[in-house]
């Protein structure tokens, strides 16, 4: 009797040997998936996060449009002007504008100095676009104008505030006046065309902000 109670004993205490062996090994087993999976997920949003902030980066990269529609119609009085609606949208990337250079649109929000600035390099358009919602008219031209001409424009720009200046190699003339909404080329510097430009359109009926800075902005 004796030694069959004591091999009953000995077999339970080797089964439940064996079974704390495989509680033991579930456990580790369970500890393994456990981190491993933690892993994954730490992994998946580490890639995740990479991959949104690069998506973010390009879409501030990218160009948005200038809020356009509408074009412009050329006047009987060699004034073209803009038809229908321009955004006025402040952005950070830079602006596709149907124009060179634009008559108005989405912009940036420093504007460029227009106090009768006169710069000898081309500027962003989204600066200067600022600008010409302040009530500036922009000044621009081509390697097609002739010193004379640009230095004869350039006196005129910095004896009249709420003006500036600057090349723009793209633009379809050697010489355009800009302003909010409305824009035309003229022959040269002694054109009258450029007198009655700036008496109608510096500070004009056309400025969405009337009386903003042209000061305090940008200067190169």
């Amino acid at each position: 009797m004796g030694s069959a109670k004591n091999k009953d004993s000995a077999a339970r205490k080797a089964r439940i040997e064996e079974m704390r062996r495989a509680e033991r090994a579930r456990e580790q087993r369970n500890r393994i998936l456990t981190i491993a999976a933690s892993v994954v997920i730490v992994v998946g949003l580490v890639v995740g996060g990479v991959v949104l902030v690069q998506s973010q980066s390009g879409k501030d990269d990218e160009a948005t449009d200038a809020k356009a529609t509408g074009k412009l119609v050329a006047g009987e009085d060699g004034v073209s002007t803009w038809k229908g609606t321009l955004g006025r949208t402040h952005v950070k990337t830079s602006v596709k504008y149907p124009l060179e250079p634009p008559v108005g649109g989405n912009h940036h929000d420093a504007w460029m100095n227009c106090n009768g600035d006169v710069y000898t390099k081309e500027l962003a358009n989204e600066n200067a676009v600022h600008s010409l919602e302040h009530g500036a008219v922009w000044v621009t031209y081509s390697s097609k104008a002739s010193e004379a001409d640009i230095e004869a424009l350039a006196k005129k720009v910095k004896q009249t505030p709420y003006t500036l200046m600057s090349p723009v190699e793209k633009q379809k003339a050697p010489i355009m006046l800009t302003a909010w909404g409305a824009q035309r080329t003229v022959t040269g510097a002694d054109d009258p065309n450029v007198g009655k430009f700036f008496e109608k359109y510096v500070q004009g009926e056309q400025t969405p902000e009337k009386g903003a800075a042209c000061t305090g902005g940008l200067s190169e």
